[in-house]
């Protein structure tokens, strides 16, 4: 017997017409580019969402085309998130911190049709443009003319919503259609395509509506510092609006000054963003001597949360809560959120709780497994890698048997990567990685991509990269040479070889050199002697 429930599909319109009919006073307050602050309310969002959803289709975006954006947090990547998924066509948003050739091959990779691009990526595009899709199209995100730039464009952003009114319905269509596009770095080899449906973005968004999850309610000022590149924008795009929370964009300005600034002016309650950037905003606070007169809470993720920084913020009147997940996890998994029977822990334990990854939110399944793929138990000592399925978890790569092989079983449970233990009370805490890849900031970088090209280098025989702590950054990469013999490159000259294929961001802070590296039986560069070697203790980051 089936249940007698009406049959609607989760749609991710569904969000921004809920919010302009419930909550169609509720604040849109965004940052511009140019600097000034734009605001408006979600019932007039939905209505500039609308006559870009027109525009969209008058440029003949279909259902599945894929829509490139190349943008900062603003009001005008908030409206495609929901025009390009509103006609069904899907949304895929860049990192432009990747260097050209991952950019390249991303845009190629997923075919798309346009591409929106912020006034402060036009130097860039225009840079790859002999290399994107040829059929691929440019749309500046200004007001009126676009600045002048070696490549075709097509009519500005605001004049294309200008020649078009919000006399609109939105479509209805299967809920698990593609709805937004987001690649990864963690790995070598090629960035790798989540895709996202409608279903799992809607389901997502509920799921980190909860209040041991990040809990937005309409009583909060909402700031996702995380740019809305970042798997988009943590889901916040979507959960603001679902609840009815003002939303404040805080475009390309993240540092500490722009964001106490951005915070005061708008009253913000609740930030999400990575440990660098909440670092900086600390020793801002400090330096400073001001105080946040409403900011209350801050959810930190990308990469481990020093419990330091815990301490530091609650010294500030602010709550901390570390969050964990994956491009692939969309992102939300974990969050360390306390239970009640932690208030009679003194301080010192509840930190200890706080410091890691945390517990899985409902919709989210977890297991460790050895070497062969058997279960571990969950008493906080018993490692493995750990594996997770879900709602809003990937079944597989974007247009990638290989890689959806290599990453998920035949029953969904997808390999994370990570080396984890999750004790009794559900809490995951991550012990190190099986893969060396490197956070840095909450942005990936390969160690063995940096191994390849350091060797490039004519008086190098081998080359071993590994993660180092680091306070600001979380990890920084520590380049380990072996010379050939009677040779000794020079640092300056080994760096601004890296920096040919590299951005500044992933290059070694420091080189070492030592007479051999250590290798393993079958002749692999043994890892974990190195971090003996140079003393740095095991990985706690995500």
């Amino acid at each position: 017997m089936l249940g007698m429930m009406s049959e609607r599909p989760l749609l991710i319109s569904s969000i921004i017409t809920h919010a302009a009919t419930f909550h169609g006073d509720a604040e849109v307050a965004s940052r511009t580019v140019e600097g000034p602050i734009q605001r408006y309310t979600y019932r007039d969002a939905e209505r500039r969402m609308k006559r870009l959803a027109k525009a969209l289709l008058r440029l003949g975006i279909g259902r599945g085309d894929r829509v490139g954006t190349l943008a900062w947090s603003t009001h005008r990547h908030f409206e495609l998130y929901y025009a390009i998924s509103g006609i069904g066509a899907v949304c895929h948003t860049i990192n432009p911190r990747l260097f050209d050739e991952q950019i390249v091959y991303i845009v190629n990779h997923a075919a798309d049709r346009l591409l929106f691009v912020d006034s402060t990526f036009l130097p860039l595009v225009e840079r790859l443009a002999p290399r994107l899709p040829r059929d691929c199209r440019i749309v500046a995100l200004a007001e009126g003319e676009a600045p002048p730039v070696g490549l075709p464009l097509l009519p500005s952003y605001e004049t294309l919503l200008a020649g078009e009114d919000d006399a609109f319905e939105w479509p209805e269509f299967d809920e698990r259609t593609a709805a937004a596009l987001c690649y990864t770095s963690g790995t070598t080899g090629h960035p790798k395509g989540a895709l996202y449906s409608h279903r799992s973005t809607v389901l997502h968004a509920f799921a980190e509506s909860l209040p041991d999850a990040i809990g937005v309610s309409a009583r909060d000022v909402v700031c996702p510092v995380v740019p809305l590149f970042h798997v988009c924008g943590w889901g916040i795009p979507f959960a603001a609006p679902m609840n009815g929370a003002k939303l404040v964009l805080p475009g390309p300005r993240l540092d500490g000054a722009s964001l106490y600034e951005l915070f005061e002016s708008e009253g913000v309650t609740y930030a999400l963003g990575v440990p660098t950037i909440w670092l900086g905003f600390e020793s801002y606070l400090s330096s400073s001597g001001k105080r946040c007169s409403t900011l209350q809470r801050l959810l930190s993720g990308g990469s481990a949360v020093p419990p330091s920084m815990v301490t530091a913020f609650a010294c500030h009147g602010i709550e901390v809560r570390q969050g964990w997940g994956m491009t692939e996890m969309s992102p939300l998994g974990t969050t360390a959120a306390l239970k009640a029977k932690h208030r009679a822990l003194d301080p010192q334990a509840q930190l200890a709780v706080q410091a890691k990854q945390g517990r899985p939110l409902y919709g989210v399944e977890m297991k460790i497994v050895d070497d062969e793929g058997h279960a571990q138990p969950h008493d906080g000592k018993s490692m493995g890698e750990l594996l997770v399925r879900g709602p809003w978890i990937i079944s597989g790569y974007f247009a990638d048997e290989a890689a959806t092989r290599a990453a998920v079983e035949p029953d969904g449970w997808f390999h994370t990567g990570d080396m984890v233990t999750i004790d009794p009370d559900g809490y995951m805490q991550i012990a190190d990685r099986r893969k060396d890849v490197i956070k840095s900031g909450g942005e990936w970088i390969s160690s063995i991509d940096l191994e390849n090209a350091a060797v490039a280098h004519q008086d190098v025989a081998e080359a071993a990269v590994i993660a180092v702590p680091d306070a600001r950054w979380g990890e920084r990469p520590l380049l380990i040479v072996a010379s050939r013999p009677g040779c000794r490159p020079e640092r300056e000259a080994l760096l601004e070889l890296l920096a040919r294929q590299f951005p500044k961001w992933m290059l070694p802070d420091e080189v070492v050199w030592v007479e051999e590296l250590p290798h393993t039986a079958t002749g692999k560069i043994m890892k974990t002697r190195l971090r003996e070697m140079f003393g740095i203790p095991k990985s706690s980051g995500q």
